[in-house]
């Protein structure tokens, strides 16, 4: 009788966040622990949080940490995930099948073997390199612990007075998270209008809105020097000529994909830095290596390009798709089209798609139109104004993208046109799309749809013998 049993085949994990613990748990569904031993690593405190939600819990509006956590440490462990907290991954010995771990605790280091790797080492914030800028009460806002040391400066630090350098997403989040604690915000911003994620036009918007609110915007301003008090603590932010008293620096600046560790075993990288995967997300050239979440670039279905986005969104898909083919099954992820979603205070800000450079840059011709609308239907109480921005290709009419900036109701209308961008609809296919109207939700022609028979009309006059 044959007694042998098959060998246990180990998957480790590099990055305890959305894509890395997505992936093991979706491999833990498919595989039992008899069948696949799982070993993650994760350098810091906690696991599967909410990135995105960080400035909402450093603004107040969520009052508890934990509530960012969708999964504990000790609920993984309880599903036979061997999950190492506070060990950091300093080496792939890609050759050898085996990662380097040091607990950042005890200084100890080891050698882990895998059959299967996932590298899911996320993204890390931009920090300038600047005089002054790893000084106290200078704040990059990436992880849970960024945003309990962040929490923790705001309430020893007596003064009043808070500067965050960027005006991206993450920028214009923590603008609003610091003046809704009561705080003085600058913005100091190198492009020409808030949110380059728009174009100028749009981000024009943005900048109103924020000066409504009592936010200063200094625009076209480059950061020189972070200057430091006689404690060593910041005290403003430089510019060429100008300084902003500061007690606190928050810095907005965005994020790059978290590499060193791909760079150094020679894998593959794109242009922005990021991992190159297949569709299954398995990294180019590696059959038992895969990637995924803030670490990795994907394909942009409107440009055909690969891009690197930074969102929780993706990240949890990848891990699906990465966790479903680790375990046996098949699965891929297709790609983007790049929609986003923010708010500041009331005002709404949401994107999909190509902005008028990026269609530029591709090589594609296209019509911009711009309309003015409402939330609700223009007599029904209530009803906010909102503007959308489309692009449509020259000739074909194909959908390239759009903005909306506007208040309650505007952001989550970008949905209509993700659909449409996904599905490749023109935007005199989109004119016909039976969306749901009524007084209270939207006017008898949803805005979406305005800016589609706008920019199909456009399009029409463009080619007109």
């Amino acid at each position: 009788m044959n007694m042998s049993r098959t060998r246990r085949e180990r998957l480790v994990v590099v990055g305890g966040d959305a894509a890395g613990m997505s992936a093991a748990s979706q491999a833990r569904r498919l595989k039992g622990p008899d069948e696949l031993e799982i070993v993650a690593f994760e350098r810091g405190h906690f696991t599967s949080y909410s990135a995105c939600g960080i400035p909402y819990w450093v603004g107040g509006d969520v009052t508890d940490r934990d509530r960012l956590i969708a999964r504990t440490p000790e609920e993984h462990r309880a599903r036979d995930i061997d999950l190492r907290l506070r060990t950091e991954v300093t080496e792939l010995d890609l050759d050898g099948r085996r990662v380097r771990a040091r607990d950042l605790g005890t200084g100890a280091e080891s050698w882990t073997p895998y059959d299967k790797l996932v590298i899911a080492t996320g993204a890390r914030p931009i920090r300038p390199d600047l005089p002054g800028a790893d000084a106290p009460g200078v704040h990059g806002v990436q992880t849970l612990d960024d945003g309990q040391a962040l929490l923790d400066t705001l309430a020893r630090t007596p003064g009043r007075r808070a500067v965050v350098v960027g005006a991206g997403y993450i920028g214009v989040e923590m603008a609003e998270a610091l003046l809704n604690r009561g705080y003085e915000v600058t913005v100091v911003n190198r492009g020409s209008e808030p949110m380059s994620t728009l174009d100028p036009d749009m981000g024009r918007l943005v900048h109103e809105a924020m000066e409504g609110l009592g936010i200063t915007m200094v625009n076209d301003a480059e950061v020189t020097k972070i200057l430091t008090g006689d404690d060593g603590r910041v005290r403003a932010v430089a510019t060429q000529d100008r300084e902003f008293p500061a007690d606190v620096v928050v810095l907005g600046i965005g994020v790059r994909p978290e590499t060193a560790l791909a760079r150094s075993a020679g894998l593959p990288l794109g242009t922005h830095g990021g991992l190159l995967t297949d569709r299954s997300m398995r990294v180019r050239g590696h059959e038992d290596v895969w990637a995924g979440g803030d670490c990795v670039e994907v394909l942009d279905l409107v440009s055909g390009q690969e891009r690197h986005i930074a969102l929780g969104t993706h990240a949890n898909k990848h891990g699906q798709v990465i966790g479903t083919n680790v375990g046996g099954g098949y699965a891929t992820f297709p790609g983007v089209v790049g929609t986003a979603v923010s708010k500041v205070c009331d005002l709404e800000i949401a994107r999909t798609g190509l902005r008028e450079k990026d269609a530029r840059r591709v090589g594609l011709r296209f019509e911009a139109v711009t309309i003015e609308s409402t939330s609700r239907a223009g007599y029904y109480p209530d009803a906010s104004p909102m503007t959308v921005k489309m692009l449509a290709e020259l000739r074909t009419g194909r959908l390239l993208g759009v903005q909306i900036v506007g208040r309650e109701g505007a952001g989550k209308r970008v949905d209509v046109a993700a659909v449409a961008l996904t599905a490749g609809m023109t935007a005199e296919q989109m004119t016909t799309l039976d969306l749901g109207y009524a007084p209270p939700f939207s006017p008898v022609w949803d805005p979406v749809l305005v800016a589609a028979r706008k920019a199909a009309a456009k399009v029409r006059g463009s080619v007109a013998p």
